[in-house]
């Protein structure tokens, strides 16, 4: 197999811990990156260490409303490699994730990947092993936990998925063509939801073929969730009818169905009628608990 660089390309605002535990991973990997592009959200960089082994580089961007799908941009834009492989700044990726990202796009170069997820409990303490600069990857398998709507993919290679829908911005892989095809993320999407959904229809339109990835798992820092997200409420409602826009049809069904029995919004063929919105009040009842690993 020909030698192939790889970007790693995460997203930070705030979350200073995880982006250290990100690349406490990225530091273990028996094939390591070429670099690390960290765009972020922000004023200030974010602290970076000096002795990585690969190359870290960090990129600005500008907007104070959560540019998600730009900053996305903006980090492909900077990097370097002909694979790219995003991670959320909440990840950390065991050892074999890049290695498993190189040999699934060198067997199938149109492929998208998506590793397993397992979601971590609240741990103030962090995730690493006590006097080392990793994570400590006993703990994260004993206290890992696979969302309910994902599959096991335990003794999987990979596994085509038919509907892009399940394309999960937590962690995928693509080639830099693959990627380019597409023209990359739409920007008009701005705040929280509905850029990945429009950004795995824009795959499917390029060609794109889209799997679950095995022998590899990345594992998700616990950070609070709201269920539904009232605190992203107007995002969500302009998103969504910029999808609908786009596509002929809604995203966020679940959080838009919530949003209507609430009162807050009336929804039907011609579009979202917002009827009041949610109260201070009604944002902090959807707080979660620290025992709740995602939404």
């Amino acid at each position: 197999m020909s030698y192939r660089s790889i970007s790693v390309l995460t997203l930070v605002r705030g979350r200073q811990g995880h982006l250290d535990h990100l690349i406490a991973g990225l530091r273990t990997q028996t094939r390591p990156p070429d670099e690390l592009v960290v765009a972020y959200m922000q004023d200030e960089a974010p602290r970076v260490p000096d002795d990585a082994p690969f190359l870290v580089r960090s990129i600005r961007v500008e907007g104070d409303a959560l540019p998600l799908a730009r900053a996305r941009n903006l980090a492909a834009a900077a990097a370097s490699g002909e694979i790219f492989a995003f991670l959320d700044v909440d990840c950390i990726p065991d050892p074999h994730f890049v290695q498993r990202a190189d040999e699934a796009i060198a067997e199938e170069p149109g492929g998208v990947y998506l590793p397993e997820v397992r979601y971590l409990p609240a741990h103030a303490e962090g995730w690493l092993a006590p006097d080392r600069d990793e994570p400590d990857f006993d703990a994260l398998n004993t206290h890992g936990e696979r969302h309910p709507a994902k599959p096991d993919l335990s003794g999987c290679a990979v596994r085509p998925i038919a509907d892009f829908g399940e394309l999960w911005g937590l962690a995928f892989a693509l080639s830099a063509e693959n990627w380019r095809k597409t023209g990359g993320m739409d920007e008009d999407y701005v705040g929280y939801g509905a850029e990945e959904t429009d950004f795995g229809r824009r795959l499917d339109r390029a060609g794109a073929k889209l799997f679950w990835l095995g022998g590899t798992i990345c594992y998700h820092q616990h950070h609070t969730v709201h269920k539904p997200p009232l605190q992203h409420f107007e995002s969500i409602v302009r998103n969504a009818r910029l999808f609908r826009q786009r596509w002929g049809e809604w995203c966020m069904d679940y959080w838009l169905d919530d949003f209507t029995r609430r009162g807050l919004i009336a929804r039907n063929d011609d579009g979202i009628e917002v009827l009041r919105t949610p109260t201070p009040g009604e944002i902090a009842d959807t707080r979660q608990g620290p025992e709740v690993r995602f939404s």
